[in-house]
């Protein structure tokens, strides 16, 4: 017996932005304002930027918990930020046997540099 999944596909078209226009679109919403502020809010701690970096930058695009843990505090610490990172929207995360393997999701990267991005003058 086999504990296997097939996972679906995904489409590049069906990606969900997480956050919001761009700041020079037009004004935030109070909801959009709010998931902003969410997402930096958690990378606003060093030691939470670090691990964010960690994990976005590891080959594969994702990375254990072993493999992430070198960041200047304890275990138990670590894991604490990971949680403020996935519970801000920024990380998801997969149990495989004792190990948690946490990635970016790719949506989160690409509107967060939208976010910050200044739209090109009218020509």
């Amino acid at each position: 017996m086999s504990n296997t999944k097939v996972l679906p596909l995904l489409d590049a078209s069906d990606a969900v932005a997480p956050c919001c226009p761009p700041l020079t679109e037009r004004p935030f919403t109070a909801e959009e304002a709010e998931t902003a502020a969410r997402m930096f809010k958690a990378l606003g701690d060093p030691v939470r930027l670090r691990l964010f970096s960690a994990v976005a930058s590891h080959e594969g695009g994702e990375a254990c918990v072993c493999d992430i843990s070198d960041v200047g505090v304890s275990q138990p610490t670590v894991s604490h930020h990971l949680k403020k990172l996935k519970d801000a929207g920024l990380l998801t995360s997969e149990r495989r046997g004792t190990w948690v393997y946490y990635r970016v999701e790719p949506s989160v990267l690409a509107a967060m540099g939208k976010l910050l991005t200044v739209a090109p003058a009218a020509a």
